[in-house]
């Protein structure tokens, strides 16, 4: 039986940055557990196609922050000499009410404190954090599905692509999942007390029922038509569009899908982007319809991201539930650290780095008493 003092379940952001403050810590007893074969979860920035330009990156999950409100993200990304930008948003919106009416120009607004991203995409965190780690402790294509409380530590039972299953002794887990999807995936023995269970579970996982679709061009020609590329609509398939350009990169437009998951996973992914591309072709003329290469991520459709209630649900941001058991064997024992446990950033990427900090600190104390 594998053994280690702390177990990690997930390598999004949560999880990679939980690795890297232990081993800031001096805390390197852990090993860290993937279910994708990447890691990232919710953060992806796929390429554009054939691209040579590390830059050339496109968010289909997270993609902005505001550093004036979320200071330990940006410290972060700043110690990981990663570069940042402003969102565009200069020039009029395009605003679409009826299929009856032509969309409208209106004047546009400029988000106060403004919008950030990452420029190669939020990945270029993931990566940045990644790099800084020991490899041997991170294990990617391996589900955890059973966390066993025996006597004073706890059996993790995982099983790889190959269906071979491994079991590890840990003292402490850290969850670095959504709620939700800790809840309806992991078996717990002895059950969680059903209070924390129905907390976790009523918690809706931000991106989980959401679209996202990208339109590549080789310019931003929608700026020199005025307009910053922003747009709302109430005809769809997209209700909220942004430009997505890379400053001295590729350019880009990029959408929330406004139709329902149940209606989605009930259309094709090329009727669906086929209806993207005649919709911006409403809001911003005939050159729209004709990107050079388009990107689409359906979170609903992964499994280790969305859960059924999550394909029903509207993914708000809302209260973070409680971190981990009040009483009873598992408390101490296992430890929410995704965003969506986060009390001032639930959901958000900075809500990550909240919820590692504040756990870590708090096991960095107790390992020196």
């Amino acid at each position: 039986m594998h053994s280690a003092s702390i177990a990690i379940i997930g390598g999004g952001l949560s999880g990679l940055y939980a690795a890297y403050l232990l081993e800031q810590r001096g805390i390197t007893d852990y090993v860290l557990i993937e279910a994708r074969s990447r890691f990232g979860g919710r953060i992806d920035s796929p390429a554009w196609p054939d691209t040579t330009s590390p830059h050339n990156r496109f968010d289909v999950g997270p993609s902005w922050f505001w550093p004036e409100l979320q200071p330990q993200l940006m410290q972060l990304i700043q110690s990981m000499d990663l570069e940042v930008f402003e969102q565009f948003e200069t020039g009029a919106m395009v605003i679409e009410r009826s299929p009856d009416e032509a969309p409208i120009r209106t004047n546009g607004y400029v988000n106060s404190p403004p919008s950030m991203r990452v420029a190669g995409g939020v990945a270029s965190l993931v990566e940045a954090l990644h790099r800084r780690l020991e490899k041997t402790r991170l294990m990617t294509g391996e589900t955890v599905q059973h966390l066993r409380y025996r006597d004073d530590h706890i059996e993790l039972v995982s099983v790889d692509t190959a269906h071979s299953v491994t079991t590890r002794k840990v003292r402490r887990v850290l969850l670095a999942m959504p709620p939700r999807l800790a809840e309806s995936t992991l078996t717990f023995d002895p059950p969680l007390p059903e209070p924390l269970a129905r907390q976790w579970r009523s918690t809706p996982t931000w991106m989980a029922p959401h679209a996202k679709y990208v339109a590549l061009y080789d310019t931003p020609f929608w700026r020199e038509q005025g307009l910053s590329g922003e747009a709302r609509s109430l005809c769809g398939p997209l209700n909220e569009i942004h430009d997505a350009s890379v400053p001295g990169g590729a350019a880009a437009l990029f959408g929330f899908f406004g139709v329902p998951a149940q209606v989605r996973q009930n259309t094709t992914e090329e009727t669906l982007k086929a209806h993207c591309r005649s919709q911006l072709g409403r809001l911003f003329g005939p050159q729209a319809t004709e990107p050079r290469a388009e990107l689409f991520k359906d979170w609903t459709l992964d499994p280790l991201t969305a859960t059924p209630a999550d394909r029903r649900d509207g993914g708000a941001h809302v209260a973070a539930p409680e971190i981990e058991a009040p009483s009873g064997p598992w408390r101490g024992r296992v430890t929410g650290i995704g965003s969506e446990w986060s009390e001032p950033f639930p959901g958000y990427l900075a809500g990550a780095v909240d919820a590692v900090t504040r756990v870590v600190a708090r096991i960095s104390s107790e390992t020196q008493r």
